[in-house]
């Protein structure tokens, strides 16, 4: 009998079997493999894969072999292991940036990196929540837009929008484009990942000032020939720091912020700045902390989630802020 075209093909044909059909779990006889190659088309003897299998761990793919009743061949290793290429999984589905249709291509891809009886352990993985995702398509391709604009030093453009409300529609909740679609011209310097979304943060040339965009709302991205701005800026940049005194990525005035704490939610504490902050001892219960913040709504959300274990001592100024906020939503309710 003739041998088809796909002979020459026959070592990767049997690495992709292998890899496909192979686990700690489960393993191949050497008549399986033969029925296997025969699927492709391809004629093999035991002699022959025996050499074929030695190539192949010459090669680096690490080839085992077992005895049961028979001899058993399989792939012990790979580049991953199953409990590795699960968390990439769930850090994918989890994610509010990445859409419903991307989430799936990128696992299915992931899913390549195993055997097919380890790929259904990592399909299980994919409807364990129902996680709001972004509805941006793009953002996949956004990102490497902005990681190009970085790359290559150059500033970009794009468009900013934000949800709006419209009951005269069948869409009740519809994209508003901001600045009357006006393009926005920024230096990007960095991407960040925070609060469950995706972030760029960089230099406004129109505005002289350093600010982030979340890149989920950012549509029609190009990039210019212009040459970033706004480096003097981003020198001692820590984008660590940043996003720490940044409360759900709303700016704000910076100030520097003392609170008493009760010493129970030290961990809330540490979670929010890290362990390199300015603690001091209060009493027996409490401790007072001294921390960089962005003031905003949300700051205030947060002071105001931990309830009477946190106390404001300073500064003045954004004690009256909060006061002020308090009472304004209290007033919301008297009617009620």
């Amino acid at each position: 009998m003739a041998k088809s075209s796909n002979q020459k093909l026959k070592l990767l044909y049997l690495m992709r079997i292998f890899e496909e059909n192979t686990d700690d779990d489960h393993a191949l006889t050497m008549a399986q493999i033969i029925a296997k190659l025969s699927e492709y088309g391809i004629q093999a003897e035991r002699k022959s894969l025996y050499a074929d299998i030695e190539e192949l761990r010459t090669f680096g793919l690490d080839i085992e072999k077992r005895k049961s009743k028979i001899y058993e061949y399989y792939i012990a290793n790979r580049a991953f292991e199953l409990p590795e290429l699960k968390l990439l999984v769930d850090a994918v589905q989890s994610s509010k940036f990445i859409t419903h249709k991307k989430s799936n291509q990128l696992i299915k891809k992931v899913e390549s990196l195993v055997s097919v009886y380890q790929a259904q352990q990592l399909q299980r993985q994919v409807y364990v929540t129902n996680r709001t995702k972004t509805m941006n398509e793009g953002i996949y391709y956004n990102v490497d837009k902005i990681q190009s604009g970085i790359l290559e030093n150059k500033q970009i453009t794009f468009q900013y929008f934000e949800w709006a409300v419209s009951f005269g529609t069948n869409e009740k909740v519809v994209k508003r484009v901001k600045k009357n679609g006006d393009l926005y011209v920024v230096s990007p310097w960095a991407l960040t990942w925070d609060d469950e979304n995706y972030y760029m943060i960089g230099y406004d040339v129109q505005n002289d000032k350093v600010k982030h965009y979340r890149v989920d709302k950012m549509i029609s991205i190009s990039l210019t020939d212009e040459p970033r701005l706004g480096q003097e800026n981003f020198q001692q940049f820590d984008i660590g720091n940043y996003a720490k005194k940044i409360f759900g990525m709303f700016g704000g005035q910076e100030e520097t912020i003392r609170l008493q704490v009760n010493k129970r939610l030290v961990g809330v504490v540490v979670d929010r700045f890290g362990t390199q902050i300015n603690i001091e001892p209060k009493n027996e219960d409490s401790f007072i902390v001294t921390i960089d913040v962005l003031v905003s709504p949300q700051f205030f959300a947060w002071l105001f989630g931990l309830g009477e274990d946190v106390i404001m001592l300073s500064p003045d100024t954004v004690i009256k802020q909060y006061k002020k906020q308090i009472k304004k939503i209290s007033k919301q309710y008297k009617q009620i």
